[in-house]
């Protein structure tokens, strides 16, 4: 069975950038939750899962804070009229039948990894929809990342990343992409890299050496060889970030509860928030194509 595992910030921040700033008559904002609506439509569409899971982030992540106390430092705070469709957010997607997850203290980032090592281990398909890059690293023959098409080209759609296209993406496999993205940096985390190192010389040394540790032990061999300071002196900030950007994979959770759709209540939802063409939209969705469609056909 496949399982749709949704980045829940990250796709909530997309919905809002995506749709313009719509409001109810009373001046709530409502624009995220169109996007928001439309996006789980369109992702249940493309996957057809058997479920769905969306992960927040709630408190900040104990772990990462206590690595680097700047961990994401550099991030503004979330709009206002984001803010305010937060819980909003978290409300329809469980009336549309997606379990809702989140843990104080631990990043959504941790609970998706977890879930997916668990369900791959189960034996199901995985599929996590995200545009952070850092979700490369879980990538393998069960689970594969789906990334949202780049700003201004929406007709081409969510991609679906196995191995190869990993690879072909990054310049790397999987099973890289820690090392890489150590090398590298993170600016969006604000997670610094080493000073002068892109994308290419990073994937040239990790095809030549393999992995962090066989670059330093080789350091003095390195071109070019401006670089052979830097990686003599690299070992503790490179540790960290292999820290900060590796995924924790053992949290444990029913990463398999059940979860039903509520049609009244998102109907009931969409009046509310005087989503009035998401309603109509809504209301053909649950017109039964088939005297075989499922019940989850109706998200």
């Amino acid at each position: 069975m496949k399982h749709l595992l949704l980045d829940g910030f990250n796709l909530a921040f997309r919905a809002y950038h995506a749709v313009p700033a719509l409001t109810r008559d009373d001046g709530f904002p409502t624009g995220a939750l169109q996007g928001w609506t439309r996006m789980l439509w369109k992702l249940y569409d493309q996957e057809t899962p058997c479920r769905g899971i969306v992960f927040f982030d709630k408190d900040g992540s104990k772990r990462h804070l206590a690595l680097h106390a700047d961990y994401k430092a550099n991030r503004a705070e979330t709009p206002e009229p984001l803010a305010k469709q937060i819980p909003g957010l978290k409300t329809l997607a469980s009336l549309l039948g997606f379990c809702v997850i989140e843990q104080s203290g631990v990043e959504a980032d941790d609970l998706i990894a977890s879930a997916a090592h668990a369900l791959t281990n189960a034996g199901h398909e995985v599929r996590i929809a995200s545009a952070d890059k850092d979700f490369a690293q879980c990538v393998n023959a069960r689970t594969h990342l789906i990334v949202p098409p780049p700003a201004g080209h929406t007709k081409d759609g969510w991609a679906e990343l196995d191995a190869s296209g990993v690879r072909e993406k990054f310049g790397v496999p999987p099973e890289q992409i820690v090392d890489y993205l150590s090398l590298i940096g993170d600016t969006i985390d604000n997670i610094p890299g080493l000073p002068g190192v892109g994308p290419k010389t990073a994937a040239s040394w990790l095809a030549e050496y393999g992995n962090i540790t066989a670059l330093l032990a080789n350091h003095e061999r390195i071109r070019p060889e401006r670089f052979r300071n830097v990686l003599r002196n690299a070992a503790a900030i490179l540790d960290r970030n292999r820290q900060l950007i590796t995924f924790r994979t053992d949290i444990s959770a029913d990463w398999e509860m059940p979860a039903d759709a509520d049609n009244a209540g998102a109907a009931a939802f969409f009046e509310q928030m005087q989503m009035r063409v998401i309603a109509k939209q809504f209301e053909q969705r649950l017109r039964p194509k088939t005297p075989a469609t499922r019940q989850m056909e109706l998200f």
